[in-house]
């Protein structure tokens, strides 16, 4: 880019050079044609001035062209600005999904833990009972032994 700007200045400024070392000779009246009629004008000034309003059209386009890039740029950029917006309100969204699915989880499987320690309590529950039982059966039934129990017992000795 730097190179075509600096190509257009060399240009211009070699444009320039001639046009002010040769003046006498662009600013001499020649008969000059319009097509339809034949007038007493310098040729060469008319040539350097419609130059001079072909460079002011082509800079006026330029300037035209890069504004409306420039718009369009900055509409482009706001689309953006909204789609991302748009990309941040949905990735918000899944997170929240996201929480209450691994929350509701969680809550289901605590429940399913409380249930299972419920049952392993009334099973323990269950079993301490049956153990309390059978070892008050065996107490009672060691009493019952020993009141019906001869009294004539002997100690034993165990050759010791």
């Amino acid at each position: 880019m730097k190179s075509r700007i600096a190509l257009l200045t060399l240009i211009m400024v070699v444009i320039g050079v001639l046009a002010f070392f040769n003046f006498p000779y662009l600013a001499q009246n020649v008969t000059t044609s319009l097509g339809f009629t034949s007038v007493e004008a310098p040729l060469g000034l008319i040539l350097m001035g419609l130059t001079a309003l072909m460079a002011i059209v082509f800079v006026a386009y330029v300037i035209a062209m890069q504004g409306a890039w420039l718009l369009e740029a900055r509409t482009h950029a706001k689309e953006i600005a909204a789609q991302r917006e748009l990309a941040d309100k949905a990735e918000a969204s899944r997170f929240t999904e996201l929480r209450i699915a691994i929350e509701n989880l969680h809550r289901e499987e605590e429940q399913r833990l409380v249930e299972r320690m419920d049952r392993l309590e009334s099973h323990l529950h269950a079993r301490v009972q049956e153990s309390d039982n059978s070892t008050a059966a065996y107490v009672g039934q060691l009493e019952q032994q020993l009141r019906t129990a001869p009294t004539d017992v002997t100690p034993r000795t165990y050759g010791l």
